[in-house]
């Protein structure tokens, strides 16, 4: 795939799935946005972090996805190299990752119980998909490479120092 092909694909994929799970369904959850937010400074501070280090950490996976694997995040397009660059050296995992802080920073601004409960349903969803689809497929498409990048970087915690690849 061509990289203006996968960068295209990859952002039809980012409005389509990740904007609608960490964006519109805690909109709706929230009744759409309305006031009031947090009146606890440290409170709003914090789910501001979370939200933008979320949403960076999420724009720099596609961005990973399309130049570097010359694909997309979308099952149906897959990526024709496995990704290990960037962010991917220090956790397996950051879309995932990067979508929960975002909903967590979303509960935290609004106090809005209702998506911290949907956040965990996600979180819950989200490791058994990777545990019982993401990774006996990764397996099966990429083999030791995979495996060695599997054995060396955490899927859920972050490693403080990037992995290199041998």
């Amino acid at each position: 795939m061509r990289k203006s092909t996968a960068a295209f694909g990859s952002v039809l994929f980012f409005i389509f799935v990740p904007c609608v799970v960490a964006g519109l369904v805690p909109f709706l959850l929230t009744d759409r946005y309305q006031l009031p937010i947090s009146t606890q400074p440290a409170v709003v501070i914090m789910a501001g972090i979370l939200i933008s280090v979320g949403l960076a950490v999420l724009i720099h996976a596609f961005v990973r996805f399309a130049v570097e694997g010359l694909g997309t995040p979308a099952p149906v397009a897959p990526t024709a190299r496995l990704v290990v660059g960037g962010i991917y050296r220090h956790v397996r995992n950051p879309m995932y990752l990067a979508v929960l802080s975002i909903i967590l920073g979303q509960s935290l601004l609004f106090g809005a119980v209702p998506v911290a409960v949907y956040g965990a349903v996600v979180a819950a969803a989200v490791v058994s998909f990777v545990r019982y689809y993401e990774e006996p497929v990764l397996a099966r498409r990429y083999g030791a490479d995979y495996e060695a990048y599997r054995r060396a970087v955490p899927g859920w915690f972050p490693r403080l120092t990037p992995w290199r690849r041998p």
